[in-house]
């Protein structure tokens, strides 16, 4: 047993060694480099749900699909001994958020069937037979649960949509009036809560306040009262703040709050067995909400007595399971290029991990004793694991036959001191042909949020950050993964230390990251490149607004005029909260905009990418610094990409950006080509 201390804490978390799982998957004996067809390839594995008793694990499955050029996702089952998995629904259904029911005869998921605008519930009979409807509803259903008894479902659902042939105006009257993919937020986007008769289809109305959103429902285990996450009582466009509320179904009047906290980025709520108690996420501030750093709390409901679980621990936290008996919380947390599963005590916050190693958990879950993760590593994609004895052991093999073809770059961490001295981590990816004493081209790629984190894992979603990484390791660059200060992992003061300040202490990390690769005689510094997607974009454009070095830069979804973001993004809260209006605080506005407004500084060719769709970061911020380069003469490129969000999810748009890449990155860093 070894003990691992994160963040000089006085607070430790034991620690198992055993990581057996994934080295008995490595690959012996690769064939071949990795291919842009390998990014259709590779099945995304993902948000894994126990059944009570925990024999069966249902998760999703997400593939590109030819013929529509559309990523598609399927339900599948393994049992946790591993003898049985199998596909519960057709791909071309694309369904999602499985569930199974309390007594496990049937598992529901949501899916559009039979030509249907509106996914709906559908129920599968594990004994056999066709999925059948449990809703007909024309809103959108955010989430649902089952009531114990299995009779009936509580849901979360936007308003239906209006039939009219021409659609009416959009009134907007509130602050927060516009997020990606959802489009303009009004009254018909605020969500409520019914509840679904299985046997009938009746629907009834829980909730009808059209000024609030009503999310997440949970039932007790008793059946009598659903607990949720609501807006009401708190103008959360401003504060920024949850409410928790208890809905008494034998008389669903006013709901009683319970709590009232800084919205988690990644919301969650459980009941405990008994009933007594509910865990529940919680945030930071709205100054601080770029910087995750989600905690788990416990609150009786009896009285309302709250305390935080992960306070101490400095870490963000998500994916929260109560154990069977209600003793402790199996959960997922972020530490230093990991995301790791681990177990806390109710009672006494005692913390223990659940297996050694470096990983990248992506979700979990637990019952009747057993807890299932899904997982990666450097060396393998996500599939479904069963995390038992301080090891992991594999349930799923969506990829193995594919990954057997495939050699990947090695993954080493690197530590180095920023340029004021700031001790920082990452990873630098190297050819599998890697040979020491060469010098590589050396491209810089820095993810996005800023929260978040550069992590050891492979996951092939829509924001394949770390395969992209292997792509260009596959082409012969090494590639640095730089962890700044504004990731997650190495705690809220790590976190916060670029709060109101964006595009100075992160540059300073990311150069000293390319000084060390350059210092070590591993890049060469002749041949740099550097690029990234969202606050990565971002960061892009600081980084050649700051330095010239850089032979080639790509820029997705990135703004180089921040003050052009205030009022066409979605992040308005977080704006006044950390900065301060625009009139308020100009100057400092005009500062992290320095990349547009200091334009003429930028002498090195950068090709800009984005969706027209983006609410995220809209497509202008690259349109612009796009025309600041073509004007002062400097080479760039503009891609756009039509009907897409921040996230590309059409394949040959994802295929066509990854050799977009590449080609820019060949064209000026000239890489040899044996």
């Amino acid at each position: 047993m070894q003990r691992l201390r994160i963040g000089g804490l006085a607070g430790v978390i034991a620690a198992t060694a055993a990581f057996s799982a994934f080295a008995a998957g490595a690959v012996a004996a690769p064939q071949r480099s990795l291919e842009a067809e390998d990014f259709d390839r590779l099945a995304a594995v993902d948000g894994a749900v126990c059944s009570r008793d925990g024999r069966e694990i249902a998760y999703t499955v997400e593939q590109s699909d030819a013929d529509s050029d559309e990523r598609k996702t399927a339900v599948w089952m393994v049992d946790f001994d591993g003898g049985h998995d199998r596909r519960l629904t057709e791909p071309a259904e694309s369904a999602s958020n499985p569930k199974f029911s309390p007594d496990g005869r049937y598992v529901s998921f949501l899916a559009a069937r039979s030509g249907e605008t509106k996914p709906q519930i559908y129920l599968l009979d594990l004994r056999g037979g066709e999925p059948s409807a449990a809703t007909g509803v024309g809103g959108e259903i955010a989430d649902y649960d089952w009531s114990p008894d299995g009779r009936a479902l509580v849901i979360s659902m936007s308003g239906e949509e209006g039939s009219a042939k021409t659609p009416p105006p959009i009134v907007i009257d509130r602050l927060h009036f516009k997020e990606d993919r959802t489009g303009y937020l009004t009254a018909a986007e605020r969500k409520q809560l019914y509840l679904v008769d299985v046997t009938t289809r009746q629907l009834t109305p829980l909730t009808t306040d059209r000024r609030v959103d009503d999310t997440l429902p949970v039932y007790s285990p008793d059946g009598k009262t659903v607990a949720f996450f609501s807006t009401r009582d708190s103008d959360s466009d401003r504060t920024g703040k949850l409410g928790l509320y208890l809905l008494d179904l034998a008389a669903p009047g006013s709901p009683r709050k319970l709590a009232e906290f800084f919205a988690p980025n990644k919301p969650a709520l459980a009941w405990t067995p008994d009933g007594g108690r509910i865990v529940y996420t919680s945030g930071l501030e709205p100054r601080l909400y770029a910087y995750i750093q989600d905690r788990l709390n416990v609150i009786t409901v009896a009285d309302g007595t709250t305390h935080s679980i992960t306070g101490r621990l400095d870490r963000a936290v998500a994916f929260p399971a109560v154990s069977a008996k209600g003793e402790a919380v199996h959960l997922i947390l972020e530490d230093d290029g990991s995301e790791i599963p681990i177990t806390v005590r109710l009672d006494s916050g005692q913390m223990e991990r659940g297996i050694g190693g470096k990983l990248s958990a992506t979700s979990l879950c637990a019952g009747g004793g057993h807890v299932a993760v899904v997982a990666s590593t450097d060396r393998s994609v996500p599939e479904v694991y069963a995390l038992e004895n301080g090891g992991l052991r594999k349930l799923t093999a969506h990829n193995d036959a594919l990954l057997a073809q495939i050699s990947l770059g090695s993954v080493e961490d690197i530590s180095f001191p920023s340029r004021d001295g700031t001790p920082i981590h990452g990873m630098m990816v190297k050819p599998a042909d890697y040979h020491a004493g060469r010098l590589y081209p050396t491209i810089l790629w820095i993810h996005g949020g800023p929260n978040g984190q550069d992590s050891h894992g492979l996951p092939v979603d829509t924001y394949p950050l770390e395969l992209e990484r292997q792509w260009f390791a596959a082409h012969g660059y090494v590639v640095l993964a730089v962890n700044y200060r504004g990731s997650s992992g190495r705690g809220g003061a790590f976190a916060s230390a670029i709060v109101a300040d964006w595009g100075h202490k992160e540059v300073a990390d990311l150069l000293g990251a390319v000084d060390y690769a350059v210092s070590e005689k591993i890049a060469d510094p002749h041949r740099l490149g550097v690029g990234g997607w969202s606050y990565g974009g971002i960061l892009t454009d600081y980084l050649i607004a700051s330095d010239t070095r850089f032979k080639a830069a790509i820029a997705g979804a990135g703004s180089g005029n921040q003050l052009s973001m205030y009022g066409s993004d979605e992040y308005i809260m977080q704006y006044n909260a950390e900065l301060g209006p625009p009139w308020a605080s100009t100057d400092r506005w005009l500062k992290v905009s320095y990349p547009f407004f200091h334009a003429e500084r930028i002498k090195t060719p950068t090709l800009f990418l984005g969706g027209d769709k983006d609410f995220n970061v809209p497509v202008a911020g690259g349109e612009q610094m796009y025309q600041a380069l073509r004007t002062l003469g400097v080479p760039a490129e503009l891609i756009v990409y039509p009907g897409q969000y921040h996230l590309l999810t059409r394949p040959s748009y994802i295929k066509d950006r990854i050799r977009r890449y590449l080609d820019w990155f060949d064209r000026y860093l000239a890489v040899p080509k044996s």
